[in-house]
């Protein structure tokens, strides 16, 4: 049986389940320090029954109904491309900061005017000197992936108004800037 965004069938596979909800490997991890790493990872073909049997820590029906939540938490953190554009064009509410998390390589190669790259730099002055509360911060990769990681982590030290762009900037190309090449990554 495969999941909807309804339902969770423990059952199924995680590779499955992950299908459906993208961030619930990053949720196990948050809530129940599962998934993150090769002491606490698991498999592709194990379960979310048996993931839950194993760690005597995690009460399936609870675990579930955190999956689904944090899906819808995820979907808030997004910001669609044209979303995005607009709030650019408005400049309410603060500064639009736009990071690039892509490879240095992608990023010469092609990015959305006035995106700034994403460097460890960057990071820490971001950490050190950014206000919490001013501004939206938009992280940006090629295809949505990863910079919904990249904005929790953000969440995660305080900033109350970051998103990933949904899609990445191949959503971005397709929907705001025609002219914007795209790439495939190999």
């Amino acid at each position: 049986m495969t999941a909807t965004l309804s339902e969770i069938d423990p059952n199924q596979p995680m590779s499955e389940l992950l299908k459906v909800y993208p961030g619930a490997q990053r949720a196990l991890f948050r809530k129940y320090h599962v998934g993150g790493c090769s002491s606490c990872g698991f498999a592709p073909t194990e379960t979310l029954a048996g993931i839950a049997a194993r760690n005597a820590h995690m009460p399936l029906p609870e675990v579930v109904a955190f999956l689904q939540t944090s899906q819808e938490e995820d979907r808030a953190m997004q910001v669609a491309p044209r979303e995005l554009h607009d709030l650019c064009e408005k400049k309410e509410g603060g500064p639009v900061h736009l990071l690039d998390i892509r490879t240095r390589e992608e990023f010469d190669a092609v990015h959305i005017p006035g995106s700034e790259h994403f460097t460890q730099e960057l990071m820490n002055t971001i950490l050190m000197q950014w206000p919490r509360e001013q501004g939206l911060i938009a992280l940006i990769d090629h295809q949505g992936a990863r910079s919904l990681d990249a904005a929790a982590y953000f969440a995660g030290h305080g900033f109350t108004n970051v998103r990933a762009l949904l899609g990445g900037i191949d959503a971005w190309s397709q929907e705001v800037d025609p002219d914007l090449p795209r790439y495939t990554l190999e």
